[in-house]
């Protein structure tokens, strides 16, 4: 298919500023298949566009009928007085390949399609497809869909969907910007903000994204100054590339992104030759990249709604701290059950110093020292609650005020929270707010005032703790997001070939030689050692009995071989055992980790840190990210890893020396830069050695692409 880019006018393709003219601000639309009976499908975007005011030309095409709707209708595109900019075709799936071959031939840059059946089923849907792809290919026509329910702009009355939500008026304008994966979420985003006074500034079903991908359409509005942000309701991850180049220029914008996954589940990655796999689940992969693209990913559906306000108020990623939140509120109880929400999110309110409480009790404000600034029936007069709000946010102590207010939300708005909408302007500290009784009247207020106003606790709570997660984007790590050509086949390095290759990038190895069935030790060898089979056909020598520790002398050595051979046997009879590893024994480990490196098909190379030995995916103790990572990164994995904590010193215990291991994760990621060969790798385990003695890899395996 064409591909999205910025060419200069008159260079074939279609621009990113025509695509997003063509999906937002058409001069003229067309709707193949318009309906001329009103409780029809068929018939809702013409009726829409005309109920919200669209100015541009609107041409519904209905070979069978002179009129619809009450409206001139038009045969076919090539009638029309002009070459529509986006054309709707809501007809059977049999004729839409001819429909878009007629826009095609038309000129037509942007065809959205509501219809399925093209790939989803049989031979035949895979058929049409591919019939639809040659044709758009053809005539350079972009296919936003299959199966998408429509554009929707409200900003200029753009309602180009089959969606019955849109059928409401007035609809609210606000500077997100929606793509979503499923059709019928715009419509259930779009009406719950509308309650609360939030809008949108254009929403989009991609439907099956056989073209247009998620990505490519939020990167086509890139250019509209009115979009200030991006919510997204993601499904698959099947085209992560697009997203990736569109969070990094979202990112060099100051636009937030808050993202809403569907599929959080324990459903792991087909394990294949190493315990990476396993622990490098689907939703984790999804994670990882998320959090390399900078976004907000919220698991609360109301948080997907209203986290974006927050996004915006509190600017880029690292701005606010975690441990730099105050709440104040006018009901204890209410503010006690949000700091639970948000402790449980991992973050911690910040308790006020004695000097701020002196300066509220100047006030008038006879507040107790506590973890929480409860005002109490005085956090409903709008003078004190502008004042106490004004020590917060002048204190020097916090980056993010939480207000929790109390039953005045509903009954008395001009209260508490006229005082807080008022404050919301002044000052660089932000203000957030929920209201502990259901206000809607209260949110809008608020919001109305640029204050991000939550509705429920666990949405709140979800949307600091998103909003605070977000790490700043590395361009280089989100520009190898292409998805590479799967493998013909595959091979797996012996543990030697796998230590040479991982030695290379700076993985350190202990002192190792080799040996034939013979054990004939290399000369000068020293003991103690770990002996091993070596073959490319033993990924998991441990299963297979094929590892003999602590062996002291060359006897041990000689037996430790007859033992090796006997169980591999045993295991495996086809197998000849011809060399053996003979390894440097390595006996003051502080902790084992694992440190795997992988090739998603979805979101690309990533790497593993979890912990090690053989119960690596029993512990579920693991972490990933994008991959090459920097020193910064794999301090923040080790972080995260709970068993990396016995190298702090665990109960006496002695210290790790983490600074290696974080050599080792770096190490191991710039296979993704080096070797684009390499489909999977694991180092299992990593001795984390005493401070100042490093980390080593134990064990290694290397899984390369065989070339084409």
């Amino acid at each position: 298919m064409t591909q999205l880019t910025d060419r200069p006018a008159g260079a074939p393709g279609t621009t990113r500023a025509d695509l997003g003219r063509a999906l937002l601000a058409p001069r003229s639309v067309a709707i193949i298949g318009a309906s001329d009976d009103a409780r029809k499908t068929t018939a809702r975007p013409l009726r829409f566009l005309r109920e919200a005011g669209f100015t541009g030309g609107v041409y519904p095409i209905n070979p069978r009928r002179e009129t619809v709707l009450g409206e001139q209708a038009w045969p076919d595109i090539a009638s029309l007085p002009e070459v529509p900019d986006h054309v709707f075709v809501v007809t059977d799936t049999a004729r839409v390949v001819d429909a878009v071959r007629e826009c095609g031939e038309a000129g037509v840059p942007l065809v959205t399609i509501l219809s399925g059946g093209f790939g989803e089923g049989g031979p035949e849907d895979r058929e049409r497809l591919a019939e639809l792809l040659e044709v758009a290919d053809t005539y350079g026509v972009r296919v936003l869909g299959p199966n998408s329910i429509g554009v929707v702009n409200p900003r200029n009355g753009m309602l180009l969907t089959a969606n019955a939500a849109f059928a409401e008026s007035d609809l609210p304008v606000g500077p997100s910007f929606v793509a979503s994966q499923s059709g019928s979420v715009i419509g259930a985003l779009m009406t719950r903000a509308k309650a609360r006074g939030l809008g949108f500034a254009g929403l989009v079903s991609t439907g099956s994204e056989v073209d247009l991908t998620l990505g490519e359409i939020c990167e086509a509005t890139l250019d509209d100054p009115e979009i200030g942000s991006y919510t997204l309701f993601v499904e698959s991850m099947e085209n992560a590339g697009p997203l990736a180049r569109f969070a990094a220029a979202a990112a060099e914008r100051g636009r937030p992104v808050t993202v809403y996954k569907l599929g959080r589940s324990d459903a792991a990655a087909a394990l294949s030759v190493s315990h990476t796999g396993a622990l490098a689940g689907e939703d984790d992969e999804a994670d990882a990249f998320f959090r390399a693209c900078g976004f907000a990913r919220v698991d609360n559906f109301e948080a997907l709604i209203e986290a974006e306000a927050l996004q915006r108020r509190i600017g880029s990623p690292g701005a606010t701290r975690a441990d730099r939140i105050a709440v104040i509120t006018s009901t204890g109880g209410g503010a006690a059950i949000l700091v639970d929400q948000l402790e449980t999110r991992g973050v911690t309110v910040a308790r006020p110093s004695p000097a701020v409480f002196e300066r509220l009790g100047g006030l008038g404000l006879a507040v107790a020292e506590n973890l929480i600034v409860d005002l109490t029936l005085a956090g409903t007069r709008h003078d004190l609650v502008l004042g106490a709000l004004d020590v917060l946010r002048s204190s020097g102590e916090f980056d993010l005020v939480l207000f929790v207010i109390g039953s005045s939300a509903r009954l008395n708005p001009e209260l508490a929270v006229r005082a807080i909408a008022e404050a919301a302007g002044d000052g660089p500290v932000p203000i957030a707010a929920w209201a502990l009784p259901d206000a809607l009247d209260s949110l809008r207020m608020l919001n109305d005032a640029g204050v991000p106003a939550f509705r429920t606790a666990e949405a709140c709570a979800e949307a600091v703790a998103a909003t605070l997660a977000r790490r700043p984007v590395d361009p280089q790590v989100l520009a190898t997001r292409e998805p590479a050509p799967a493998a013909r086949s595959t091979r797996t390095l012996d543990e030697a070939a796998s230590a040479r290759l991982l030695g290379e990038l700076g993985v350190r190895f202990p002192a190792a030689t080799t040996c034939d069935g013979s054990a004939t030790p290399a000369a000068g060898q020293s003991y103690p050692v770990v002996v091993k089979a070596l073959s490319d056909r033993l990924p998991h020598k441990s299963d297979a009995g094929a590892v003999v520790l602590g062996v002291g002398d060359a006897d041990g050595l000689a037996d430790a071989v007859r033992t090796i051979r006997t169980n591999v046997a045993a295991h495996e009879p086809t197998l000849q055992l011809e060399q053996f590893l003979v390894q440097e024994m390595v006996d003051d480990t502080v902790v084992e980790a694992l440190v795997g490196y992988r090739v998603s098909p979805a979101v690309g190379q990533l790497v593993v840190l979890a912990a090690g030995g053989i119960h690596a995916e029993l512990y579920e103790d693991s972490t990933l990210r994008l991959a090459p990572v920097t020193a910064e990164v794999a301090r923040e994995m080790i972080e995260e890893v709970t068993a990396m904590r016995i190298a702090r010193g665990f109960r006496g215990g002695p210290v790790g020396d983490l600074d290696g291991l974080v050599d080792t994760v770096v190490a191991m990621s710039r296979l993704a830069v080096t070797h684009p060969d390499v489909v999977e790798a694991e180092i299992n385990p990593v001795a984390v050695r005493p401070r100042g003695r490093g980390a080593v890899a134990l064990d290694a395996l290397v899984q390369q692409a065989d070339e084409a």
